[in-house]
C-alpha cells in the first residue's frame, strides 16, 4: 500500500463525493457490463465468458450480419444485396426476440449499426464504407481507455471498483492501480489492433480481406482480452479477498 495523502497528490487530489443515485447507476452498469460477468476474484468460467458475449443468440446476432456480407460480397460482388441482407438479418432477429418475449435492446442495437453502416455504403457507392462506423467506435472506445489512463483512472479499476462496493480509493492500493493499468492497456490493444489491422485494408479497398478480418478481430479477440481481464483482476482480488 502506498499513503493515501501520497496516492491523492498524484492523482491530482482526493477523491469527490459521489451522489448515491450516481454511484447506484454506475454500479448497476457496472454489473450489466461484460467484465462484470464475474466478480473480481472469482475464477472466470466458460459459462460466464458465454453470458458475456449475450449467450448462443448473442453470438449468432454479433456474427451473422457480418458473415452474411462476406459470403455475399464474395459471391456476387454486388454492393446493394450486400449490405442489404445483413440488414434484414439484423431486422429479423428482433422479430425474433419480439415474438419470444426476450429483450429486444441489443438486437436493436444491432439492427442501428448495421442500417447505418448499409446506409454509408450505399450512399458513396463504396463496399469498404460499410466499416467505417466500426472504425469510428474503436477509435472511441480507444480515446477514452487512453483518456482514462491520463487522469490516473484506469478504466477496467473504475469498473473493478464498482463491481465491489469499494468506499475507499482503490488506486491506494499500488498492486490493484497497477493490474487495472495492465488491464485496461490490454483493452487499448485490442481496439489499436483492429484499427491498426483493419484500416491499411480499407485504404487498400480490400473489402472481403477486410470483412474477414472484422469477424477475426471481433468476437474472438474481445472474448480471449474477456477472459484474460478476469484472470488479472483475480490476482488481485483474489488475494484481497482470502487474507
Amino acid at each position: 500500500m502506498i499513503p493515501a495523502d501520497e496516492s491523492s497528490n498524484a492523482a491530482g487530489g482526493e477523491e469527490a463525493p459521489v451522489d448515491p443515485s450516481v454511484r447506484e447507476a454506475l454500479v448497476s452498469a457496472a454489473r450489466r457490463s461484460a467484465v462484470g460477468q464475474v466478480a473480481p476474484g472469482e475464477a472466470p468460467t466458460p459459462t460466464a465468458l458465454l453470458s458475456a458475449m449475450g449467450g448462443v443468440r448473442g453470438l449468432i446476432e454479433s456474427i451473422l450480419p457480418g458473415l452474411s456480407f462476406l459470403v455475399i460480397f464474395t459471391i456476387t460482388q454486388q454492393l446493394v444485396i450486400s449490405v442489404i441482407v445483413p440488414v434484414i438479418v439484423a431486422v429479423g432477429f428482433v422479430l425474433v426476440r419480439l415474438i419470444t418475449r426476450t429483450p429486444v435492446s441489443s438486437a436493436l442495437v444491432g439492427v442501428l449499426g448495421v442500417g447505418l453502416s448499409a446506409g454509408l455504403a450505399l450512399i458513396t457507392g463504396r463496399a469498404e464504407d460499410n466499416f467505417v462506423l466500426g472504425f469510428i467506435i474503436n477509435a472511441v472506445f480507444l480515446t477514452a481507455i487512453i483518456v482514462s489512463v491520463i487522469v490516473r483512472r484506469p478504466l477496467v479499476g473504475v469498473i473493478a471498483s464498482l463491481l465491489v462496493n469499494s468506499a475507499g480509493d482503490w488506486r491506494a492500493d499500488k498492486a490493484k492501480y497497477r493490474v487495472a493499468l495492465i488491464a485496461t492497456f490490454v483493452w487499448a490493444g485490442l481496439f489499436a489492433v483492429r484499427l491498426g489491422v483493419e484500416l491499411p485494408l480499407y485504404f487498400a479497398e480490400a473489402t472481403q480481406a477486410l470483412a474477414a478480418m472484422k469477424l477475426l478481430l471481433g468476437v474472438p479477440l474481445y472474448a480471449g482480452v474477456l477472459w484474460v481481464t478476469w484472470l488479472l483482476m483475480r490476482t488481485v482480488y483474489g488475494r484481497s479477498s482470502s487474507e
